[in-house]
């Protein structure tokens, strides 16, 4: 079962994130991603960012996951 430091390894390989935070129990996730690869993007189209990032993974180890995705500047202003 995968832990939340694996989610979090396995989506900064990927993804360029100036903060990643991840907690969960091994099958239902949760995290916070900030990076700049979400500027101008809406939430779902940053949510397929992660799950790219995640690749196979996503469908086969990783049950649920729950996220907050945020630009730079989003996360400076509260979110």
């Amino acid at each position: 079962m995968p832990t939340p430091e694996d989610l979090r390894d396995w989506i900064a390989a990927s993804l360029d994130c100036e903060k990643l935070e991840v907690s969960g129990d091994g099958r239902h996730f949760e995290a916070l991603i900030v990076s700049p690869a979400f500027e101008g993007k809406r939430a779902v189209q940053r949510h397929q960012i992660v799950y790219q990032a995640l690749g196979d993974r996503m469908r086969e180890e990783v049950h649920a996951l729950s996220m907050k995705t945020l630009t730079p500047d989003e996360y400076a202003s509260g979110g």
